[in-house]
């Protein structure tokens, strides 16, 4: 697709996006029925042809769900994949935080040059037993905090992906270790039908960490479909509590695909930026990631 607006539209770093290949990695997560529509194997040349329309010039490969054991073995395939393609310019790399032997396996992702921090899946919802990936609040865990603590060792971010209710338990590791920069992914889930205290209290202490930034991405979560005007108070929040130097749009794809196709996900978060001076969007689209994921791309 080219719809004419490439050229003007502001250099994008996508903060977040997937690539899955079933004859590399196992993705238990991909045999639910729900996520068949996404299931099939996405390829980085599958990318760049949804991105082909936006002026894509740098991304940030998020862990997506392979198996927990094969944490080593995603990083050097998507190095491999950079190496052959140009992307993704860097890698959030699995690690599970309370593993026994987390620290020799934080050393080895942050020996990969590519990889700049971690993300550990760690869902827990308070009342769905559905939305829980543990049967604990790891955040509060003190064998995970002691994994968190290391982060800053070894020159690691870490994205946090979980419910409001876990973001108090982040806050204060977080707090503890201004050293290691926090990312809250997808708005930091804000699910209206949970009520919005945990998430807007979970807000606020994250803005005012100078360590901390969030993405812009995920917006299908928020509802039953995907509708820019049931978001787009959550999305001038989130901004005006963290100013337009830490917030990040990204694509969440192919995931955020169960919720609108990449160009309607797009061009729902350009419509709600359009206010914005050009730099403050350049800001947004792709210096604030450059910088936070310390990409060193000249933009």
């Amino acid at each position: 697709m080219d719809d004419g607006v490439t050229d003007t539209r502001p250099p994008f770093v996508d903060a977040h996006f997937h690539l899955w290949d079933h004859g590399v990695l196992r993705y238990p997560w991909l045999d639910a029925p729900e996520t068949t529509p996404i299931a099939a194997t996405y390829r980085i040349a599958d990318y760049r042809a949804e991105l082909a329309a936006w002026n894509l010039v740098g991304a940030v490969h998020v862990d997506a769900g392979a198996d927990p054991d094969q944490g080593v073995d995603e990083t050097l395939w998507l190095n491999q994949v950079a190496d052959a393609g140009g992307l993704p310019d860097a890698i959030i790399a699995r690690v599970e935080l309370d593993h026994p032997a987390v620290e020799p396996q934080l050393a080895w992702q942050a020996a990969q040059p590519r990889v700049k921090g971690i993300r550990h899946l760690i869902n827990w919802h308070p009342t769905d037993p559905g939305r829980r990936a543990y049967d604990h609040d790891l955040t509060c865990d003190p064998r995970w905090r002691a994994g968190y603590a290391l982060l800053g060792r070894h020159g690691l971010s870490f994205d946090f992906h979980g419910f409001p209710a876990q973001l108090s338990g982040l806050t204060e590791v977080a707090e503890q270790h201004p050293e290691v920069p926090v990312i809250l992914n997808h708005l930091a889930l804000p699910i209206p039908t949970d009520g919005l205290e945990e998430w807007r209290a979970g807000l606020i202490a994250f803005a005012a960490m100078p360590h901390a930034a969030i993405k812009l991405s995920g917006a299908g979560f928020i509802g039953p479909r995907f509708d820019p005007v049931g978001f787009a108070d959550i999305v001038a929040e989130v901004i005006e509590r963290f100013g337009t130097d830490r917030v990040m749009v990204a694509t969440n794809f192919p995931t955020d695909r169960l919720a609108a196709d990449l160009d309607r996900t797009l061009g729902a978060y350009e419509a709600l930026l359009t206010g914005f001076s050009d730099d403050e969007r350049r800001e947004l689209w792709g210096r604030n990631a450059n910088r936070i994921y310390r990409l060193g791309l000249n933009l």
